[in-house]
């Protein structure tokens, strides 16, 4: 081995050694050979833009006026579930009861309040929906108006993913009964979803 005379390897060799480093080619995920399909994995992620809620009709709403013993009739507003968490499983259920304190007048006395279960709640088929699934009333019809002084279901999504909507008209019914003194009586209808 041929050494210069302050006993170091001569330039050439030094430069060779650094320039072999230098142009070390990049790392490759895959090499195929060719007429061949050389893939490489790509990752992207889908996020909800919103999670699940309810919107209700402004009140108050009124539903009219009746003698005792008969009743009154008439549609809530539109009632529509928004469903924005982008689920695989994407099912709820809507629900509605009526306030425990039920429809008073006045003080609010015994004889100035009508009960909860004495309202009725039917909401008939949707008026509109969106997405993909099945789409349940809770009460299709008027002969099937369940009394609200239970949580009753409103409407429901039993199948289906990704986002989707649903919008229902209910008609409320109160039964007045015959004691009913008169008066504008008040009370609430309450709608949740999960």
């Amino acid at each position: 081995m041929s050494k210069s005379r302050l006993g170091v390897p001569p330039a050439g060799a030094a430069g060779m050694a650094v320039a072999m480093v230098m142009v070390a080619l990049p790392a490759r995920a895959d090499t195929c050979p060719p007429s061949t399909t050389c893939p490489t994995t790509v990752t992207f992620t889908v996020t909800a833009v919103a999670g699940l809620e309810i919107t209700v009709p402004n009140g108050p709403v009124a539903l009219g006026s009746g003698t005792p013993g008969n009743q009154i009739s008439r549609q809530l507003g539109a009632i529509t579930v928004s469903d924005q968490r982008a689920a695989l499983a994407a099912t709820w259920v809507a629900s509605v009861i009526a306030a425990p304190a039920g429809f008073t007048t006045g003080g609010g006395t015994a004889a100035e309040t009508i009960p909860a279960g004495a309202a009725l709640y039917w909401s008939g088929p949707a008026t509109a929906t969106t997405g993909t699934g099945t789409f349940v009333p809770g009460q299709v019809n008027a002969a099937a108006a369940q009394s609200l002084d239970v949580s009753r279901t409103a409407f429901g999504k039993t199948t289906g993913s990704g986002n989707n909507s649903a919008t229902w008209n209910p008609t409320v019914v109160i039964n007045i009964p015959v004691q009913a003194v008169i008066g504008t009586y008040t009370g609430t209808v309450n709608h949740s979803v999960a």
